[in-house]
């Protein structure tokens, strides 16, 4: 088996998560093309999902909207490739596990208890995301 074999049957094999603030059920299907929570918020060509709970909680504490801040468990339905916003820039080697997809996700089911990042961390986070689009720099490169 090939090294590009292996890794994609460890991907296959993992729990995947998704942060956000929509209400979804199992079965559910969340595709590209909504707005983007991120950045000048145009339509997304990627969606994103990670193998850890905690960027999963970023994703879901810092979605737009007004909802119910929610992770659910989901599956890739096709390919998915390293998040580059994140491990080409931020962290390289993927240690987030974030990961983006060009094909849907399927919702397995919603992570019932979890905590969230300390109000400190979610200002400092949110801080941080403020200074950027300030200086022009989008979060999300697709």
């Amino acid at each position: 088996m090939s090294s590009t074999e292996n890794k994609m049957n460890e991907l296959y094999s993992q729990t995947f998560y998704h942060g956000t603030k929509a209400y979804l059920k199992p079965g559910d299907v969340i595709e590209p093309g909504f707005t983007s929570n991120y950045g000048s918020r145009r339509k997304a060509k990627y969606i994103y999902l990670t193998a850890t709970l905690d960027a999963a909680i970023w994703g879901a504490e810092l979605s737009q909207g007004e909802g119910h801040e929610r992770i659910y468990i989901v599956e890739p339905t096709g390919a998915i490739e390293d998040d580059p916003n994140l491990t080409d820039k931020k962290f390289p080697g993927n240690p987030t596990k974030s990961y983006r997809s060009l094909h849907p996700f399927r919702v397995v089911s919603e992570v019932s208890k979890w905590q969230g990042h300390s109000p400190e961390q979610l200002k400092t986070m949110k801080d941080h995301l403020e200074r950027l689009k300030e200086q022009g720099i989008e979060a999300i490169e697709d």
